[in-house]
């Protein structure tokens, strides 16, 4: 029982580790989430655009042409943005399963060091009654004829 200190005081120590752990994974999280979201607005903006520009049919050739081109770039930039969305969702999604492993493992310390605490203190309690039951019994052979 000697030890117990120093393994409570071990296991609070990978708690608060773990903590941090948590703590750190959920603003990198937060961070990736946010990102995501720019580019989401990005293809919405880029896509409102490209499809406000109007048709290219109407103008005169030139006018059309780059009408056209215009267009053009603007749904290739999107695609790019849509394939760079798809990459940071699955970063943000691996993210996310290292959050929730992370919280998972400590979780499960806690629960280690509540059970290693309320252990110690079922001991602690169990030698004081043993201690205050040796009194008693001493007290009463003391009283006896």
């Amino acid at each position: 029982m000697s030890d117990q200190p120093h393994l409570i005081r071990n296991l609070t120590s990978l708690v608060q580790l773990r903590t941090t752990e948590v703590e750190r994974l959920e603003t990198e999280v937060a961070a990736k989430a946010a990102l995501c979201a720019r580019f989401q607005s990005s293809v919405d903006r880029l896509t409102s655009l490209y499809a406000a520009s109007g048709s290219s049919g109407a103008l005169p050739l030139a006018l059309s042409t780059n009408c056209g081109d215009y267009k053009q770039s603007v749904m290739q930039l999107v695609a790019t943005h849509r394939i760079d969305l798809g990459l940071h969702e699955a970063d943000l999604a691996h993210s996310r399963r290292a959050l929730h492993a992370a919280w998972a493992r400590r979780e499960s310390l806690g629960k280690v060091l509540a059970d290693t605490q309320q252990a110690q203190q079922a001991e602690r309690t169990r030698r004081a009654q043993r201690q205050q039951d040796e009194v008693a019994t001493q007290l009463w052979m003391r009283g006896r004829p």
